[in-house]
């Protein structure tokens, strides 16, 4: 019984192991404080002209929702830019320049009275 336990044990401390292993450096923790409903979430490398496909991997993020982003961990770049997409009017809103290799959460909020989006990182 207690070998059946040690690997047991033993089993489940190597799977945590690979899943932390195959995360990328540049995961982070996306929240919606912005009062609407996000509709699209692009994450591209700076570098690049091309947004790619829709990483939110659903159809909406609601307001004060929070999502992880988790990259491959082949992915070698660390300059990342963002961009949302609100649901109301299809409005978007982009950020450059992330060092995702550093950020671990990226906040956006919005503003009513100047009409402004800001993104706060942590």
């Amino acid at each position: 019984m207690r070998n059946a336990l040690a690997l047991f044990c033993g089993l489940v401390a190597f799977g945590l192991g690979q899943i932390a292993h195959a995360q990328g450096k540049q995961d982070f923790t996306l929240m919606n404080a912005t009062g609407y409903v996000i509709s699209h979430v692009y994450v591209s490398p700076s570098k690049e002209n091309d947004w790619g496909d829709d990483i939110l991997g659903k159809s909406s993020m609601d307001d004060d929702e929070v999502v992880p982003i988790v990259f491959s961990r082949k992915e070698r770049t660390c300059d990342w830019d963002l961009k949302v997409t609100y649901e109301d009017d299809n409005s978007s809103v982009i950020w450059r320049g992330f060092d995702l290799c550093k950020v671990t959460k990226i906040t956006i909020k919005y503003n009513r009275k100047t009409d402004t989006t800001s993104a706060i990182w942590e």
